[in-house]
């Protein structure tokens, strides 16, 4: 059974930093990517970033380019992702995500819950 789950959330001020982190487990394939999305009231999921199974190849939406870094830790079995320089656009609900992958909701089988992120101006 696969299962992810998001923490990391909170509340910061315009130009500080969050780190999200989602714990993975129950994988059915090593060729799973895993995701961020997220949601802001009224919008679309938007793809945030995705890294590969093994670490070695991710991809990041254009709107964080440059101000959010995704990373895995194997040890843990964790995938995280780092970002600066908020802005209060940023401010939705983050999901974790594992699935075939891809930039759409679509390519992803399976989801956390969800960890709200705000950022004030």
């Amino acid at each position: 059974q696969v299962q992810l789950v998001e923490s990391g959330g909170g509340l910061v001020q315009a130009g500080g930093s969050l780190r999200l982190s989602c714990a993975v487990s129950g994988l059915p394939s090593r060729t799973y990517v895993i995701g961020w999305f997220r949601q802001a009231p009224g919008k679309e999921r938007e793809f945030v970033a995705s890294i590969s199974y093994n670490g070695r190849f991710f991809n990041y939406g254009d709107s964080v380019k440059g101000r959010f870094a995704i990373s895995r830790d194997v040890a843990e079995n964790t995938v995280s992702v780092q970002m600066n320089s908020l802005e209060p656009t940023d401010t939705a609900i983050y999901f974790c995500a594992a699935g075939p992958g891809g930039t759409r909701p679509t390519g992803y089988k399976h989801w956390g819950q969800g960890t709200q992120v705000t950022v004030s101006s």
